[in-house]
């Protein structure tokens, strides 16, 4: 599924076999995106379940009691905690992007490496995991640690995974032309 949101402007992911080093390059990438004055929203999505409540809490006992979308606001934050049946598949990153702001300029995604919106592949071969890139839908470049050997496998381009600035500037030249 290609996201589709129209008060969204760009939509970019990070992806790569587990422990590649998705969330650290993130870490670096956000803040460089915020100081352009760019209002960045992050999607995560996990193969692993998980629970931002709290048993016994207000917010758990709704859902308990029913409740499908459970609002949890305090003073600095708003979360939404939506539930889905175990019966029923995983949120597409649509519906993800369904909630953000309408203000939202760019949305980095770790995950949905399967959806089709467009991708940077960090590979590292040392790893011993083979390269997403051919099967992968949407991933327009590569960020390694192997440059040469990497460079010889894929047209696509490759760029030094230890030059946070390179990555940046090249996500941030392809989001300004497409």
């Amino acid at each position: 599924m290609t996201p589709n949101r129209e008060s969204i402007v760009k939509v970019f992911g990070i992806t790569g076999s587990s422990g590649s080093g998705k969330t650290t390059l993130l870490d670096q990438l956000i803040p460089r995106f915020v100081a352009d004055g760019l209002r960045v929203a992050g999607i995560k999505h996990t193969h692993h379940g998980f629970d931002p409540d709290t048993p016994g809490k207000d917010s758990w006992r709704m859902r308990q009691g029913g409740c499908e979308n459970v609002v949890l606001v305090g003073a600095r934050h708003l979360t939404l905690m939506r539930h889905y049946p175990e019966d029923k598949p995983s949120p597409e990153i649509g519906e993800a992007l369904a909630v953000l702001p309408p203000d939202t300029d760019l949305v980095m995604v770790e995950g949905y490496k399967w959806s089709d919106f467009p991708k940077l592949e960090i590979y590292r071969p040392g790893n011993g995991k083979a390269p997403l890139w051919a099967e992968v839908p949407g991933v327009v470049a590569v960020a390694t640690d192997a440059m040469e050997a990497v460079a010889g496998q894929t047209t696509l381009p490759v760029i030094d995974l230890a030059d946070a600035d390179a990555i940046y500037g090249w996500i941030r030249d392809y989001l300004a032309s497409h």
